[in-house]
């Protein structure tokens, strides 16, 4: 990659969600991006974690009345007497043909190929926004680092403009990649989800060792950050890995604050809407008095701490 501004860069976007007030400081854009490296048992973004574009299915917007199966050429959709619908993903081309018969919606492929600068227009619109509330644009997904060169050059073009930034990552990225956003990212919005490196690997798919490294050489370039930690009960809402955070984060020179994120089973239509397999059908979020009790352990060894972001 080269520091040369490319807005013609393309990358795939799930989502452009103004108005934000919880990915960041003010009012924000907040950009998603499609792809994950990570495969987290909780993801309340299903739909970023692949890379390619999907269609979702809404079950309740459905009225039968078989306009997608009429059109779709590659036998991918089946409709019985009754009325039910068959989704049968391995025809699936993903053409779209379906989605614009449906009368009602019930049909979406996510996942649209789009510039930098289809992008930046959507971001332009909000600036006074951000003038008034000190916001800015954020980069978020999925991992957006996931798409590299789309990422970089999105957020070169918003430094350009004056407009702030900020960066939601997971972390496990080559640093050679990371490296080149210390300049063009105001704030770094860190998840770390569980210390423990081999618990770490059972609920997301990889250990936890280049996501820590890669925040302390952020920090030793002079980065801020927020950490993020989504709060699942059963795995990592236990003391150990509460003590082993403060460990870790006490270290840290330019973490702003500790922001705790309880899990909500909210997303489980989502991965319906899928055809996935929700993992996580048993846990259900953490009590209030869970929450302010890890608050207030983190609080007293003198962290700053939110709850909820």
């Amino acid at each position: 990659m080269t520091d040369r501004l490319d807005n013609t860069q393309a990358g795939r976007v799930f989502d452009i969600r103004r108005f934000s007030i919880n990915d960041g400081p003010g009012i924000r854009t907040t950009v998603f991006l499609k792809g994950c490296p990570l495969d987290c048992w909780w993801c309340h973004n299903p739909e970023s974690q692949d890379s390619q574009p999907e269609l979702i299915i809404r079950e309740s917007r459905c009225i039968h009345c078989g306009a997608c199966v009429a059109v779709c050429k590659h036998s991918a959709i089946e409709m019985s007497q009754d009325g039910t619908l068959t989704w049968l993903p391995e025809n699936c081309v993903l053409c779209g043909d379906c989605v614009e018969a449906c009368l009602t919606g019930a049909r979406e492929i996510v996942g649209k190929l789009v510039t930098v600068n289809e992008v930046m227009d959507s971001i332009r619109r909000d600036v006074p926004f951000y003038d008034e509330s000190g916001g800015g644009m954020t980069l978020s997904g999925g991992e957006p680092l996931y798409q590299p060169e789309f990422a970089i050059s999105l957020l070169k073009a918003c430094r350009a403009e004056g407009i702030n930034t900020a960066l939601d990552t997971c972390g496990f990225v080559g640093w050679d990649v990371l490296q080149q956003t210390v300049d063009v990212v105001d704030l770094y919005l860190y998840d770390i989800k569980v210390m423990d490196s081999d618990r770490h690997f059972q609920y997301t798919g990889v250990p936890n060792s280049l996501i820590l490294e890669n925040l302390v050489r952020l920090d030793n370039a002079g980065a801020n950050s927020i950490i993020r930690v989504p709060v699942i009960p059963g795995v990592n809402d236990d003391p150990e890995n509460a003590q082993a955070l403060m460990a870790f984060a006490g270290g840290l020179q330019h973490v702003e604050r500790i922001d705790l994120l309880p899990y909500h089973p909210i997303a489980r239509g989502k991965y319906d809407r899928l055809a996935r397999t929700y993992r996580l059908n048993a846990v259900e979020s953490p009590t209030t008095e869970a929450m302010e009790g890890l608050k207030y352990l983190l609080q007293t060894n003198g962290f700053k701490v939110s709850v909820g972001g």
